[in-house]
């Protein structure tokens, strides 16, 4: 079967990808505060949502499910609920980084601060959403800038994610509390993460694609650095 040079560059990166997010995501960054203790974050969250930006919002949303579909298969993840709905805070974060889809981008922070007021315990932290969601919830107004777009992307996964904890791990609003500094300090550290693993991509791709005006992985030029 011949396979036309944007298929070519499309199987190329989801492989790429799947390498990178395989390896990602065996590298234990941080625990998640108030959960189980096999609860944490990983390096994948530094890059996962730049899928989006190179395949585009549905691509890339593929791309991030089935790399992290190998967890199950090689590293003995537990398919358990809450690890199947963990799935979904990458998946909404690869839709925010395409910039394809902006009404989306700001209508699941939205639903997802509803959802956190709507519990009892969300009802008293109240302020917590709006410390967070407030920048991808303004999505359709925000420049097109890397590290906006980086930040905006993973605390849209931050707001998934803390709706699936908040209705599925008991926590109090003293731990609540105590989550806001150091997700604070997390997501501006995921932002950069994303934000240098997307130039380093970006260059990489830059130097193997013949024309970097077609098809996919689509290589912005402004971000290609020199050398």
């Amino acid at each position: 079967m011949n396979l036309n040079r944007d298929t070519e560059r499309k199987l190329a990166f989801v492989l790429l990808f799947g390498v990178l997010a395989l390896v990602g995501s065996a590298i234990n960054y941080s625990a998640i505060i108030g959960g189980p203790t096999n609860q944490t974050f990983t390096f994948f969250q530094f890059f996962g949502p730049i899928a989006g930006g190179f395949l585009g919002a549905g691509l890339g949303v593929a791309a991030v499910l089935l790399s992290e579909l190998p967890k199950y298969i090689f590293q003995g993840q537990v398919s358990d609920p809450l690890n199947i709905l963990r799935l979904l805070p990458m998946l909404f974060a690869a839709v925010y980084f395409s910039r394809q889809h902006l009404k989306l981008s700001a209508a699941i922070p939205a639903l997802a601060m509803l959802a956190f007021w709507l519990s009892p315990i969300g009802a008293q932290v109240w302020y917590y959403p709006l410390i967070f969601w407030t920048i991808p919830l303004l999505a359709p107004i925000l420049p097109n800038r890397l590290f906006l777009k980086s930040l905006g992307s993973t605390l849209t996964a931050h707001a998934v994610g803390s709706v699936i904890w908040l209705y599925t791990v008991p926590m109090t609003v003293a731990q609540w509390q105590t989550v806001i500094p150091v997700a604070i300090g997390e997501r501006l550290m995921f932002a950069c993460g994303i934000s240098i693993s997307y130039l380093a991509v970006n260059y990489v791709l830059d130097k193997f694609t013949v024309s970097a005006k077609a098809g996919f992985p689509y290589v912005d030029k402004k971000y290609v650095m020199a050398g």
